[in-house]
């Protein structure tokens, strides 16, 4: 059983995360309408999650991106195929293997993201600094022990799962 101040913290922690969230897709949501020719910023949190995904793995293939996002094959060929309509993701085949077909970013989504990401850090910056170095370097401090912890729990939630 927890206790009614461990629940307290964990309530506010999930919720300061959703505003974090909500801040993040707000800011993506304000960039698209104030600068339109930034295409790709209209996209859903899922898009966007899976074109990160794409942007950190080598050689993806279509089941590896599933099992990364946690979700079905079927689910996440519809979100590709949207994707590749638009011209953000490109599908090859494997040099190694001719059956597998690898999953990658298109040259102009890569360029989108990077200047996505420059207004995503932009107001993060702004946060930081708002808050002030103290705070801010006492964050990033809480920051990197909450990464220590859920990077031993994925390990061992790989562990049992294996």
């Amino acid at each position: 059983m927890v206790d009614q101040q461990t629940r307290e913290q964990a309530g506010y922690i999930f919720s300061v995360g959703k505003m974090l969230r909500n801040h993040m897709h707000n800011n993506l949501t304000r960039l698209h309408l104030n600068d339109r020719s930034i295409e790709g910023c209209d996209l859903s949190i899922a898009q966007m999650n899976l074109l990160m995904t794409v942007r950190s793995s080598d050689d993806l293939t279509l089941s590896r991106l599933a099992e990364l996002l946690k979700v079905s094959p079927p689910s996440v060929s519809v979100m590709v195929e949207r994707l590749v309509e638009r011209k953000m993701l490109i599908r090859t085949r494997s040099s190694r293997d001719r059956r597998k077909v690898i999953i990658s970013l298109s040259p102009e989504s890569e360029e989108r993201i990077d200047k996505m990401e420059e207004q995503m850090l932009a107001s993060f910056i702004e946060l930081v600094e708002e808050l002030g170095p103290e705070t801010a370097r006492k964050w990033g401090e809480v920051l990197e022990r909450v990464e220590e912890v859920l990077r031993r729990q994925n390990r061992q939630g790989k562990e049992t799962c294996s």
